[in-house]
C-alpha cells in the first residue's frame, strides 16, 4: 500500500480535523500523500492543491475527508483522471456518492482507510 500514490481531499490545517490527521499521520508513515484544499497553500512542508488534477501524479488512491455534497463532485473528477478507488471517510459518504461510485465503476470503501491499515 505504501508504493500508491495517495490523494487526501479535504485537508485542513485545523489539528482538530480528521484532514488535518489523516494527512500527518500518512505523511509520518511513510506513505506517498498529496494534499488538496480549496484553499491550496502549504502543511508540513507540503504543497496543498486545490485540486486532484492539479497534482503532478497519477493518484492511485482517494480519500475523502469532506462533505457528501462535495464527495459526489470529487468522484466525477476520479472518474476523468482515471482514480479508481476512494475511501470515503466516515460523514463523507451518501447513498448517492456510493451510486456514482458503482456507475463509474470506481472500488470504493466505507469506512476509515486508517483504522483499516493498522495506523490508528
Amino acid at each position: 500500500m505504501k508504493n500508491k500514490k495517495i490523494a487526501v481531499v479535504g485537508v485542513s490545517k485545523n489539528p482538530s480535523k480528521y484532514g488535518y490527521r489523516i494527512f500527518n499521520d500518512l505523511l509520518n508513515n511513510g506513505y506517498a500523500v498529496y494534499g488538496v484544499n480549496i484553499n491550496n497553500g502549504e502543511l508540513f512542508g507540503q504543497k496543498l492543491y486545490r485540486s486532484l488534477e492539479e497534482i503532478p501524479e497519477k493518484i492511485d488512491i482517494a480519500i475523502m475527508v469532506v462533505p457528501p455534497e462535495v464527495t459526489k463532485n470529487v468522484l466525477q473528477e476520479c472518474h476523468l483522471l482515471g482514480i479508481n478507488e476512494v475511501w470515503m471517510q466516515p460523514g463523507s459518504e451518501s447513498i448517492e456518492a456510493i451510486n456514482i461510485a458503482k456507475s463509474y465503476r470506481i472500488k470504493y470503501h466505507t469506512s476509515c482507510f486508517m483504522v483499516d491499515h493498522g495506523i490508528w
